[in-house]
């Protein structure tokens, strides 16, 4: 079987899931389409926290968001395909969505890039692993609602964990978000002092 043939295979096989377990159809589409929200709002708690440890977080997670992203457009250059859904007959599509190249996934570099940072930061803490589960979660609702082959998502997650990883590995290597931070909080502390700022949780 040839890699475009196993790819939409695998695409069937995850797609008609929608067909065959259709009571799980809305927690699915609510996966796929508002978990972002989520965690944009957990980006926001985390940097409102006030604490170096949960800002550095959140700053490796948007850099690394901000790297994937560039990255995607220059893969998406050299190769691109429509969502399935404009391909394929009967795809069980659950969400609406314009036709463009899918190739990678968006949805899956922006969680794979920032959920994978917040790992590196928490891994030695259990929660740190619910990000990734969160991240494969949102990726695989991409595949069922019917609009992204496996292919996208994959090639969506390397990019977006390899993005992490380069931004943890050269800020912990060189402490330029370190720097970055200390000059943003030292403008910060003139215009909103805070009585009780701790180093992390």
């Amino acid at each position: 079987m040839s890699l475009p043939q196993l790819n939409i295979e695998m695409f069937r096989g995850i797609n008609d899931l929608g067909k065959q377990l259709s009571f799980l159809n809305p927690s699915v589409v609510f996966i796929a389409e508002y978990t972002i929200y989520l965690l944009a709002a957990s980006m926001l708690l985390f940097w409102f926290t006030r604490t170096t440890a949960n800002r550095m977080m959140v700053l490796q997670g948007g850099f690394a968001f901000i790297l994937a992203e560039l990255l995607g457009k220059a893969v998406g250059m050299f190769h691109s395909h429509h969502q399935p859904f404009a391909e394929l007959p009967h795809v069980s599509k659950l969400i609406d969505h314009s036709i463009n190249n899918s190739f990678p996934s968006d949805h899956t570099i922006l969680f794979f890039s920032i959920c994978a940072s917040f790992w590196l930061m928490r891994k030695k803490t259990g929660w740190g692993w619910l990000w990734l589960v969160l991240a494969g979660c949102v990726a695989l609702s991409r595949v069922w609602v019917g609009v992204h082959y496996p292919v996208d998502i994959a090639v969506g997650a390397m990019i977006g964990i390899f993005s992490a990883v380069l931004v943890y590995w050269s800020s912990t290597r060189f402490a330029w978000l370190s720097r970055l931070l200390d000059v943003y909080e030292s403008v910060e502390r003139r215009i909103l002092p805070a009585s009780n700022k701790s180093k992390g949780l």
